[in-house]
């Protein structure tokens, strides 16, 4: 949170938007004196017993002294915060800034006394812990350290949100009251909590969208065709469980019913509960209808309707006002502009969406944030033949549209520990929250595969985020290092997340390779190997091999202790006819039973019925309806709904058309495999008894004071570093020959001459170093021949320099980002960094055993490890370099970034040769800030 130059002025930046624990939103923003009529109102709604808790006594009403006390603050000493929904308070928290003698008092006094009160009707919603979260951020904004609480024993819920919150706290009790006292720095039990919180809620908010028992078709035409009766009929058609209407506010009087659906001309006409309202009306129209949404108690909104921010700055204000609106009546919105959401639970069956025919009941769970990407994945999953065969279905399908409100992350939370989604595929076209998705992507992997391609567009429009500056190939290392399987193509996202829907994890790279054509098993061959598999030689079969040729071969290899995975490659055999398909898939399958903890891929070619074969089951069977295109026969109600998909042990094989496409698939499940097994214990960020924390952030203090940002000069730069047990190589000013002569024998030959301009800076290959000078008559000539080659001394900024030991030069870098956080990055120094952009990144803080994988994840690393014959190099040290530099940006958010070039790695020892630090104040870190939804 920024803070105000003014400390009377409203801080609108303490406006927030947060989900409850039962999945509804809620609004959270200062108590202004304004807000007198509400207060009273609120009051009276409040019953006897939580008045009597909150001011230990019976206290029927409010004086027009306590009216004028709540509602005015002055954001600093005094703070109320309120929790809104439709505008009306449900919620309120005050804190009041007090001194040792507990009586008020302002700054530098860091302790304030807190109290709450919620509505009864929306006690157990969580409203209380959001708040916490909240006026706990604005205390420490305002340099209040701890809250103190009085309780009455009998109020168990109030003492248990402040026990619960996870912060450090001290209770006693005293005269009938229980005294609680929170510090209020975060601590790992309370972010963790928080993030619990967080998780809870916003899985449950998109439940209410997913899983609704009643749902409203607003814009449902009188005719058939338009997008509102489209969606009708999938609804229905789909066997919804649930009640289903149809609204339209241009329904003639006595118009009781629209394709046998219950019609009304409003929201507020029908009779009971309505959770989801899918809004198919022209955008001018869709505020009319949220609000009556809100009025009737919608749970949730999907938005069909178009006009919004895909449309110019126009819309982007009209998508603004609806995000407003809605979350005003505690909705949460898929949309605008989106194409749908699907749910085939048999307890739902829910085709809210444009898709004529749903995707077949299974396991995969689909996020496509645009609409034309998603009518693509539902189709390549739901095609039997022509490509990567169907060999599961779809468990869930949301495409957000707009992304106005519900995103990706949203939905990341609710498949997290949904029992019915195995895999998750995403379609990003980007991420506004790098940070926050990281760190729920880290989670979700460690339990289920989520399998990302991320388009080239830019943050939603209309959302208030912040754009990160890193490239993508960064990016996408960083997401990798949380163990989210990045593909490029839709075709790659399908080709992968079926494999992980059906297939166990491969052990190892280790790939068995077997079928009946030569020519396919060595194409497959080369394309493990491009791939960083280990293949074994493929077994040829010949063309004449049978069914149990392929069962016998499969089964040896399964049973291979060398083998991790088996590819099976098929062509058809002259003269075969289709049911040879069916016998040979059954022969695949059942080999592959025998051996359930290894992967089998099938390549086929000009096999369709093979691939069809091979995902046969009764109950994965497409439904008969989606053998036919005629719509012309009589409707006779809903269908039965699709089977669900095979039980969990059922071994259904993918199979795919093309060598490369199967072994890409098979090298992301490696990948991932092996990430999972290292995610199982991750290291630790080790402790060093020679850093010096609290003197490095009193230098800082001390060098911010002179302005906002800053990059630190030699002496500045060595210092600090060297806090952090980072030593950087002496090097001397070397204005003339004399200077750079007596620097020398301060530093002792033998010495190296270096031009340090910007333009020749890390520049060898120009010719403006100068190595290995042993005497004073080897610096005087360099020194010369640097000046006559690139001109006077004032230009080139000579310096002299002890010469380290030799080794392989590398780069080491650190980074804030105001959107993905703090990452380290590392790579060899020149060309195979600045020209091939070939660095290796983590996350900062990180661990020994990323440190290890850092220094092993650049393709140039066997540089660093005896290529070629030469003497492997100390990294051990290296690691520990890079472990040190992760701390010192860790502990200090205000370096901001920090560059070492070069650092020569030997082979015993590493020797930092250049350095640089720059320092800001550090930017807002959204993660460990309260709750809140984006901004608008």
């Amino acid at each position: 949170m920024q803070t105000s130059s003014d400390r009377h002025e409203y801080p609108a930046h303490w406006e927030a938007d947060v989900v409850l624990r039962d999945g509804g939103t809620a609004r959270v923003r200062p108590i202004t004196v304004d807000d007198a009529e509400r207060l009273v109102s609120f009051y009276e709604q409040v019953s006897d017993e939580s008045k009597y808790y909150r001011f230990f006594a019976p206290y029927p009403r409010l004086s027009a002294k306590d009216v004028h006390r709540f509602t005015h603050h002055d954001f600093v000493d005094r703070v109320g915060l309120a929790a809104t929904i439709g505008g009306e308070f449900i919620a309120t928290v005050r804190y009041d800034r007090i001194g040792g003698n507990g009586l008020p008092a302002s700054a530098p006094a860091d302790d304030a006394e807190v109290a709450f009160l919620v509505q009864d009707a929306h006690q157990g919603r969580g409203v209380a812990s959001a708040l916490l979260e909240h006026i706990a951020a604005v205390a420490r904004e305002r340099g209040i350290r701890r809250f103190a609480a009085e309780v009455l024993p009998a109020n168990t819920k109030m003492i248990k949100v402040f026990t619960d919150a996870g912060y450090t706290q001290k209770r006693s009790f005293e005269d009938g009251v229980v005294r609680l006292e929170l510090d209020l720095e975060p601590t790992d039990r309370s972010l963790a909590v928080q993030y619990a919180r967080e998780q809870r809620a916003e899985a449950r908010s998109v439940a209410r969208l997913l899983a609704p028992g009643s749902v409203a078709v607003v814009g449902a035409g009188r005719t058939p065709g338009g997008v509102g009766r489209g969606v009708l009929g999938n609804i229905r058609d789909a066997g919804f469980t649930g009640r289903l209407h149809a609204v339209n506010r241009a329904l003639p009087e006595g118009v009781k019913e629209l394709d046998g659906v219950p019609a009304y001309r409003s929201v507020r006409d029908i009779d009971g509960p309505v959770d989801l309202a899918v809004v198919a009306v022209p955008a001018e129209h869709v505020p009319e209808v949220v609000a009556e949404c809100g009025e009737h108690g919608v749970q949730g909104l999907v938005v069909l309707s178009a006009g919004y921010a895909e449309s110019g700055p126009e819309g982007r204000e009209r998508q603004r006002a609806l995000v407003r609106l809605a979350r005003a009546h505690g909705m949460r919105i898929i949309g605008p502009n989106a194409f749908g959401v699907i749910n085939n639970s048999p307890l739902i069956r829910l085709n809210a969406s444009l898709a004529p025919e749903p995707p077949r009941p299974g396991r995969i769970g689909m996020f496509a944030q645009s609409g034309a990407i998603g009518i693509a994945l539902l189709s390549r999953l739901h095609r039997r033949g022509g490509g990567v065969t169907g060999v599961t279905g779809v468990s869930t399908f949301v495409s957000s549209g707009n992304r106005a409100d519900v995103s990706g992350n949203d939905v990341l939370q609710y498949w997290y520990d949904d029992p019915d989604t195995d895999v998750v595929l995403m379609y990003l076209e980007s991420i506004g929250n790098p940070r926050k998705f990281t760190r729920l992507a880290r989670r979700t992997a460690a339990a289920k595969p989520l399998v990302v391609v991320q388009g080239a567009g830019s943050a939603p429009q209309g959302h208030a985020v912040r754009a990160t500056r890193l490239p993508p190939a960064t990016v996408s290392a960083l997401l990798r290092q949380a163990g989210v399987i990045r593909v490029s193509t839709i075709t790659e996202l399908v080709d992968t997340g079926l494999l992980l829907a059906r297939q166990p994890l491969p052990g190892g790279p280790r790939v068995a390779i077997l079928g009946n054509s030569e020519s396919l098993g060595v194409l497959t061959y080369d394309a493990c190997l491009s791939e960083g598999l280990r293949p074994a030689p493929p077994l040829d079969l010949t063309t004449a091999a049978t069914p149990e040729d392929f069962r016998a071969a499969l089964s040896r290899a399964l049973a291979d202790d060398s083998c991790d995975a088996v590819v099976v490659t098929a062509i058809p055999a002259i003269g075969e006819e289709s049911a040879g398909d069916a016998a040979l898939a059954e022969a695949l399958r059942s080999a592959a039973e025998r051996a359930p903890s290894k992967p089998v891929l099938v390549v086929h070619v000009e096999l369709g019925g093979l691939a069809e074969a091979l995902s046969a089951a009764a109950s994965t069977a497409p439904r008969a309806r989606a053998a036919t295109t005629d719509t012309t026969a009589p409707d006779t109600g809903p269908e039965p709904a699709p089977a669900a998909d095979a039980p969990a042990g059922t071994r259904l094989i993918p199979a795919y058309p093309a060598a490369e496409r199967a072994v890409r698939a098979l090298a992301e499940a490696v990948k991932y495999a092996q990430w999972r097994r290292e995610a199982a214990d991750p290291g630790k960020v080790p402790e060093y008894e020679d850093i010096d924390e609290k003197g490095a952030a009193r230098l800082i203090d001390g060098l911010l004071s002179r302005g906002q940002g800053l990059t630190l000069g030699t002496e500045e730069t060595c210092e600090l570093l060297g806090r952090y047990g980072i030593q950087v190589r002496r090097a001397l000013p070397a204005p003339t020959p004399e200077d750079a002569v007596a620097a020398a024998r301060a530093l002792g030959y033998p010495v190296a001459l270096k031009a340090t301009a910007p333009h020749l800076r890390h520049r060898a290959d120009l010719g403006g170093v100068r190595l290995d000078l042993a005497d004073e008559e080897q610096l005087r000539r360099a020194y010369t021949e640097l000046t006559e080659l690139f001109g006077r001394p004032e230009a080139l900024r000579p310096v002299v320099q002890g010469m380290a030991p030799r080794g392989v030069d590398t780069v080491v870098r650190a980074v804030i980002d105001p959107a993905a956080g703090a990452v380290l990055s590392f790579g060899l120094a020149g060309a195979p960094s600045q020209l091939l952009g070939d660095m290796a990144h983590r996350l900062i803080p990180v661990t020994d055993r990323e440190a290890t994988t850092l220094v092993r994840s650049i393709r140039t690393a066997p540089l660093l490890f005896g290529w070629r014959g030469s003497a492997p190099v100390d990294t051990p040290a290296l690691e520990e370099l890079l472990l040190r530099v992760s701390r010192l940006v860790d502990d200090h958010p205000e370096v901001v970034a920090v560059t070492l070039e070069p650092v020569v790695v030997a082979t015993q020892g590493v020797s930092v040769l250049g350095a640089s630090v720059r320092l800001a104040p550090p930017p807002a870190r959204d993660d460990l800030g309260p709750r809140t939804l984006p901004a608008y």
